[in-house]
């Protein structure tokens, strides 16, 4: 049934006749220009919102990516093939189907489709209701670009102190974006990113670079931060605030926090020379005192696992061809961009107070 579809074919399934606004959307993002078009301004409103913080592009643009808002597309005919889940993880969320040169992802969840390949890049549903899945295709091309020139992908947020980069891994759901916001209530502290870090290696030494994605919060990490707490409606935290601490603490429902709008302006850096890294490897069921103690990666190579992070299905390399769920991690690649690079290791009971003012005493903040 999908022996005859081709790159026309697929671009005509996301798109139907459906027509591009005049208008458009510029992203600059040091040294790569994304233009993103949509047929419904309310889309290009909506990522104009989120993406407010990023330099408007001036330059020819790199790329076009288009957002076609529409009902979800369910006569596709394309045969899906599942991809494989990070392991912890379980359910669905996405599958694939490929030609050469040219892959379509599809959301499980959603119903949401995206189409890419070198010349083309289509994201096609209801993406107004699924803007997150948007941003993200539109930071996924970025990051390509990204590891296109050397940088390496880790699973980790990132901030700056003083010039000086510094990466926070840890399992998800492991509160490295609630110790991040916590440690930006010092005003030496700027954001760098948010669960997409990446690193490259060169003879000044290690560079940090993020991406343009707002940390994404859930409810546990909102009710505990007062600068935080207008995210919400005081009568959903009276609610939070009678759940037990670990349903709390796993309850799922994103919030988006806007940097510049919470912290203030020029809290946002896009690159600095990394410094550290911190891996978050506590429990919530311990009564052992919390840590953070330095450590030798290539002594600790378990904890690489924090960091790694698959470039996922819409990487594709540079010779066309789009990275399989069954590749390995290259660890060594990981172990030669930290040389260098001092690796603090936080263990024992969670508690954000107690390894903020640790961390704060190590980075020197004040």
């Amino acid at each position: 049934m999908t022996d005859n579809i081709n790159l026309e074919t697929l671009i005509h399934t996301l798109t139907g006749n459906e027509k591009l606004l005049d208008e458009n959307l510029d992203l600059h993002l040091a040294g790569y220009t994304m233009r993103i078009r949509s047929n419904h301004k309310p889309v290009l409103e909506k990522l104009a919102a989120y993406f407010s913080h990023v330099e408007p592009g001036s330059a020819e643009p790199d790329i076009e990516i288009h957002a076609i808002q529409s009902d979800v597309i369910t006569d596709s005919a394309l045969e899906f093939t599942d991809w494989a889940r990070e392991p912890g993880k379980t359910g669905r969320k996405d599958a694939y189907f490929d030609i050469p040169n040219a892959r379509v992802v599809h959301k499980v969840r959603t119903g949401m489709l995206f189409l890419q390949s070198a010349s083309t890049r289509i994201a096609a549903g209801p993406c107004l209701q699924n803007d997150n899945q948007v941003i993200n295709f539109i930071n996924s091309q970025y990051m390509d670009w990204l590891q296109h020139n050397g940088w390496l992908i880790c699973h980790a947020s990132g901030m700056e102190v003083n010039g000086h980069a510094i990466g926070m891994a840890g399992l998800s759901g492991g509160g490295k974006s609630t110790l991040m916001l916590n440690l930006m209530e010092d005003n030496s502290v700027n954001y760098v990113t948010n669960d997409r870090l990446f690193i490259r290696t060169d003879d000044s030494g290690v560079t940090a670079r993020g991406i343009p994605k707002l940390p994404r919060i859930n409810p546990g990490t909102i009710v505990f931060n007062e600068r935080l707490h207008g995210l919400i409606s005081q009568q959903r935290r009276d609610e939070l605030l009678q759940l037990p601490k670990q349903e709390l603490w796993h309850l799922e429902e994103k919030y988006d926090v806007h940097i510049e709008q919470v912290y203030g302006p020029g809290r946002v850096t896009t690159e600095a020379e990394l410094e550290a890294f911190v891996i978050l490897n506590w429990q919530h069921d311990t009564t052992e005192k919390t840590a953070v103690i330095a450590v030798d990666i290539n002594q600790r190579r378990e904890l690489l696992a924090a960091l790694m992070k698959s470039p996922g299905p819409f990487y594709q390399h540079t010779d066309g061809s789009f990275h399989s769920d069954t590749a390995e991690f290259d660890e060594q690649s990981y172990l030669d961009a930290l040389q260098g690079v001092t690796i603090y290791e936080v263990t024992g009971k969670v508690d954000f107070d107690i390894a903020g003012e640790r961390l704060s005493e190590i980075l020197d903040l004040e």
